[in-house]
């Protein structure tokens, strides 16, 4: 694919992904509005010029011109406007009404999200074998961060800072997101209860590095047909424990030790529906690769993908986005204190290149990623920030504490000061974003 089609993909995409997402955030508002008796001239798929539209109810619903979400229009939703008695104005309900109405967009976001993975998960749960089980280590590159933490291939991490406990996704999820922060670790070695610091350090793109790799179970996805593997009787499932008496529990120790064999025979243990057995067979040399190396016919199992039951695939899907939402705002907390750099941060460029890489990637990908774009949607728009849902809901709070309205003056002045600072970071978000891009060109 050349760069000019790569482009237009990733901006079709990222136009139809955050369409649909403003969308129905804004019929949010919309319904939540409709339903206090709150008057909405307007509900506009699009921005810009009116296309095409019909009135209805005291609504114009029209399709507008930039086809980029779209935005509901209510009646005394400015908060620097006077509250009116008008019963149809916003500003004349009680604010639990307008805490509601506020709160009812990034609350069809958060739904659309949990939905959106339940169903992805009920018919294609897909993670790394080795993702959801407890960090034991596979390698440790020499001279990285793990190294110098004194980590060691087979080490099992117990504790990770206050977290016991721990899966991989876990760890790797904080290892990118604590650069030049240490990590405090608990870790198992041969019965031994060991503790060490681990300082990830940043990557090209920022991201944190340790230079440690996950043991993948060496569990059988295929065998290959008359390869050794299966004439010594393997099958799919079956688990390496050991090859010539050697630990082979993790893929990077059973490949190194068929590759050590040099084509002698090996006796591997193995574990099969809870029995273990041995076999003995003999590598053979692949020759059709570019890289030569020593093959038994046997694929271990890198991808787990399944089909969950309904209520397992909820459970999951609820599981999934709280953890985005406590990392997404334990990554806004690392920022503010200056722990993570706000470079880190994507804006409409870099969200239509993930939109358009998830759409290569196949529909699986995309339906993921527009699950997390969508709570993110909805994170984003919780912030305290004036002009926000978040910030229209602080207001609302401080007045229920105060009893009273805050002065049109002091509201426009808030509003003024928070379009500036939106306005501002939205630049340096963009430029950060291009700047990414012509370095990946």
């Amino acid at each position: 694919m050349n760069v000019v089609s790569s482009i237009a993909t990733d901006v079709i995409v990222v136009a139809v992904v955050l369409g649909f997402l403003i969308f129905i955030h804004e019929l949010g508002h919309f319904l939540a509005a409709k339903r206090f008796g709150v008057q909405a001239p307007v509900f506009s798929i699009g921005f810009g010029k009116r296309l095409w539209g019909f009135k209805r109810g005291g609504t114009d619903y029209r399709i507008s011109l930039l086809p980029f979400g779209g935005y509901v229009r209510m009646a005394g939703e400015d908060p620097t406007e006077a509250r009116s008695d008008d019963s149809g104005n916003l500003l004349a309900h009680p604010r639990w009404q307008r805490f509601i109405i506020a709160f009812a967009g990034p609350a069809v976001n958060i739904l659309a999200a949990l939905v959106l993975l339940t169903i992805l998960y009920k018919v294609h749960y897909q993670r790394p074998a080795y993702a959801s089980q407890a960090p034991r280590i596979g390698e440790v590159e020499s001279g990285s961060p793990g190294a110098k933490a004194g980590l060691k291939p087979g080490d099992l991490i117990l504790r990770m800072g206050s977290q016991n406990h721990p899966t991989w996704s876990n760890l790797e999820t904080n290892i990118l997101m604590s650069v030049n922060q240490p990590i405090s670790l608990e870790v198992s070695r041969r019965g031994k209860v060991l503790h060490a610091t681990l300082v990830p350090v940043a990557e090209d793109d920022g991201a944190g590095y340790a230079g440690i790799a996950p043991c993948t179970p060496t569990v059988l996805d295929s065998v290959e047909r008359g390869m050794p593997a299966s004439r010594a009787g393997l099958e799919h499932g079956d688990r390496i424990l050991q090859v010539n008496g050697q630990d082979a529990g993790c893929f990077e120790e059973y490949h190194s030790a068929i590759q050590a064999s040099a084509g002698k025979q090996l006796t591997m243990v193995v574990e099969r529906g809870g029995r273990k057995f041995e076999v003995s067979l003999q590598p053979v040399r692949e020759t059709a690769s570019s890289q030569s190396q020593w093959i038994i016919g046997a694929f271990v199992r890198m991808i787990v993908v399944e089909q969950l039951p309904l209520g397992k695939a909820i459970a999951s899907s609820i599981k999934e986005n709280v953890n985005w939402t406590v990392l997404t705002y334990d990554l806004l907390k690392k920022i503010i204190t200056r722990h993570v750099s706000a470079r880190e941060l994507a804006g409409p460029v870099g969200i239509a290149q993930m939109s358009g890489e998830a759409y290569r990637l196949g529909f699986a990908d995309l339906v993921g990623f527009v699950a997390y774009i969508s709570l993110d949607l909805a994170i984003v728009n919780l912030l305290p920030i004036p002009i926000l849902d978040g910030g229209m809901i602080l207001l609302l709070l401080i007045e229920a504490v105060m009893q009273r309205d805050l002065s049109v003056q002091l509201k426009e002045k808030i509003v003024q000061v928070a379009m500036f600072l939106i306005l501002l970071a939205f630049v340096f978000i963009t430029y950060n974003d291009i700047i990414r891009a012509l370095g990946h060109s």
